[in-house]
């Protein structure tokens, strides 16, 4: 099977998969740094709300928007990683 062009093949999402649990459990480590300023309750929220969208992107079937989430996902990483939230998990 070859590479689609708009919709996202069975092929696609495998090569995919590995990459986005990747992305998953590193953002959910993130969560746990102690540079964030966040208590056991708001942290757990937060795990909470990212498992919620992990959830909803793997319902998405578009090339173009499965690239977008996996862009999104590395730049939210990124700010984690200096100790600041992401607009959209805060």
């Amino acid at each position: 099977m070859g590479r689609g062009v708009i919709w996202a093949t069975a092929e696609d999402l495998a090569r995919n998969r590995g990459r986005v649990l990747s992305l998953y459990r590193q953002i959910l480590r993130s969560l746990n740094s102690p540079s964030l300023p966040l208590n056991l309750a708001a942290r757990l929220a937060k795990k909470a709300e990212a498992r919620a969208i992990f959830m909803l992107a793997a319902e998405e079937r578009s090339l173009h928007n499965i690239d977008d989430l996996v862009d999104a996902a590395h730049y939210s990483l990124s700010l984690l990683r200096k100790g600041e939230l992401p607009k959209y998990i805060q």
